[in-house]
């Protein structure tokens, strides 16, 4: 563990680069073998938004890594932070708690306020109206939902005193993991829902992009599962009964224009439907309620 955390604490750049690319590339060659839905899709063409954003998102990303650096180098300069202020533990009982907490504020949180918060959910929208969920969707963020995101992991490092070897881990697992419950892969049910218990597995996240609520609410985890179910938040959906975007945002083709993405942010909200039963009164894009 010691060895890991040292290789984390000064990851080159080249190496971040490779568990992104690579985690991409593993995943997109697996969905062509065991792939969850055979959609007709163009893969590539499906791709060119998510790898722009997947790109404003390491932009973005890369001049704050700064910051977060020495909010970390200053939480265990001060001994400050929860993991701090606990007895001595085995380093890999320290490093394991830091991730669990970052994938808590991070990830967990920071998912359920995009959703609970309008405007935050006008952002986070670019994420969910993906018609076709794979591998690729897992980086589809508007670059204000990078600026968000790292908010809270900046907030996370600080409340959790992490060091920068944790810090490292914790977005490099994240990452993979993102990949791995996004792809278009289909597991053994009975594989999937162990997996569950422990981690957010394919067809756990899948409920999360249904088009209608209360699916859509739920399941807001990226690493760890057992957030949703500490906090009530989980919810099962057999995966032959999901249909992917969001119900008031029905237009496939303007959910894949990059223009028109880029611009969900600042258009007006919209009430989401609770049901599927409704979808048949939103026609040419005209949503139930404005």
């Amino acid at each position: 563990m010691e060895q890991i955390i040292t290789y984390f604490e000064s990851i080159p750049a080249t190496h971040r680069s490779v568990i992104l690319v690579g985690g991409i590339t593993f995943f997109w060659i697996l969905e062509g073998i065991v792939p969850l839905f055979n959609g007709s899709y163009n893969k590539w063409k499906h791709s060119v938004p998510n790898f722009f954003f997947t790109l404003t998102t390491i932009v973005i990303n890369f001049p704050l890594a700064f910051l977060l650096l020495k909010t970390s180098d200053w939480a265990v300069a001060n001994d400050f932070g929860i993991i701090n202020w606990l007895p001595e533990m085995p380093l890999w009982a320290y490093v394991f708690l830091g991730v669990a907490l970052l994938d808590l504020i991070g990830a967990y949180l920071a998912h359920l306020v995009e959703h609970r918060v309008k405007p935050l959910w006008m952002v986070h929208l670019v994420h969910h109206t993906d018609h076709n969920v794979d591998t690729t969707t897992a980086n589809r963020h508007h670059p204000l939902e990078s600026i968000i995101r790292y908010i809270f992991t900046l907030v996370g490092v600080i409340v959790v005193g992490a060091p920068v070897g944790i810090i490292m881990l914790y977005q490099s697992v994240s990452v993979v993991l993102s990949q791995f419950n996004h792809a278009n892969i289909k597991l053994p049910k009975e594989v999937d829902k162990a997996i569950s218990y422990v981690l957010i597995s394919p067809d756990m996240h899948k409920v999360h992009h249904h088009y209608v609520l209360p699916y859509t609410d739920s399941n807001y985890g990226n690493i760890f599962s057992w957030w949703d179910r500490i906090f009530g938040t989980y919810m099962h959906l057999d995966r032959d009964k999901i249909v992917y975007g969001v119900d008031t945002f029905p237009d496939e083709v303007a959910n894949g224009q990059i223009s028109s993405l880029l611009k969900y942010p600042f258009v007006g909200y919209r009430k989401p439907t609770t049901n599927g039963s409704d979808l048949t009164d939103i026609v040419n894009d005209q949503p139930l309620v404005k």
